[in-house]
């Protein structure tokens, strides 16, 4: 896909007719049509997007990651996640986009927006009892938005938390079916959880496995078994996409990108930057706009 200047979209460009509404809701096909159904790679800040397939394929990138799947599937696109997809033209499908601060106040003031839904995913082979919850869910926000029947704003929110948890029910599931269980695989979600809420405070690893109630020592085992990294790389991995996605994707100078990811010193950004990917901030981003790189995102 094409590397460009920051494709950010706010939630004014991704509503239509009706700017005050709670969400959003469209068909795949609006933007499918509109643009020969390949979508460039963009990112949405403090919004969630949740995506319903039920005809067709897509293929695309979340992060730098390439997939394939073929509907019935489910994605769900997190705050500042790099996406972009190319569906087949026979693709039937339904995209709700939710404010995030909207789905933290739904979900309770809980973690659960930030942690559980705070990453990207793709969760194919949604079949049988699970395909038929997604379908009419998706189709109930559809006729809802469409309409202006009494109570729609607080059928809309009912319907956003119904399908935030639709999403974590799916995502527990497909790592049940994907992943060996047991201790080890719930100690690496956890902690790849409070990652994502804490990776720009620049944390000890001691404050992580106190957090989970075990020692730095049983984490980096845990996350060598599991990911062939030391909890250390996985937290500076996370460190590192978000530096990869603000250089690739942002016009902003590298001192505020270094300021977005906590730290006080440019120069001390710089030199982890260069140590980890092997060019300073400055030439990656050349490098992306080049071509030379790839989106950007990628390790």
């Amino acid at each position: 896909m094409n590397t460009s200047p920051l494709l950010l979209v706010p939630f004014r460009e991704v509503r239509h007719d009706q700017p005050d509404d709670c969400l959003h809701y469209e068909s795949v096909a609006v933007r499918g049509t509109e643009m020969d159904w390949t979508i460039p790679a963009h990112r949405h800040e403090g919004l969630h997007q949740f995506q319903w397939l039920e005809q067709g394929h897509v293929r695309g990138s979340i992060d730098g990651r390439e997939f394939e799947a073929q509907a019935p599937v489910l994605l769900m696109l997190a705050p500042g996640s790099v996406h972009g997809f190319t569906y087949t033209p026979d693709t039937i499908g339904h995209q709700v986009t939710v404010p995030t601060t909207t789905l933290r106040q739904l979900l309770g003031g809980s973690t659960l927006a930030d942690a559980e839904l705070g990453a990207s995913c793709v969760l194919p082979d949604i079949e049988g009892e699970g395909e038929a919850e997604c379908r009419n869910l998706f189709a109930q926000v559809a006729r809802e938005f469409r309409t202006q029947s009494p109570g729609r704003v607080h059928a809309l929110l009912a319907c956003a938390t119904l399908l935030a948890v639709q999403f974590l029910r799916r995502r527990g599931e497909h790592f049940t079916r994907e992943r060996a269980q047991g201790a080890r695989d719930t100690l690496l979600r956890r902690y790849l959880a409070l990652v994502e809420q804490h990776y720009r405070e620049h944390r000890p690893l001691s404050f992580y496995a106190e957090a989970l109630g075990v020692t730095p020592d049983h984490l980096s085992r845990t996350c060598r078994q599991a990911t062939k990294q030391s909890a250390l790389q996985v937290l500076h991995e996370r460190l590192l996409l978000e530096a990869r996605r603000l250089l690739a994707y942002s016009p902003m100078p590298v001192t505020e990108v270094a300021q977005q990811l906590g730290y006080d010193d440019a120069a001390y950004f710089s030199k982890f930057f260069s140590r980890s990917v092997g060019n300073t901030p400055s030439e990656y981003r050349a490098l992306v706009a080049s071509g030379v790189r790839g989106e950007g995102v990628s390790p």
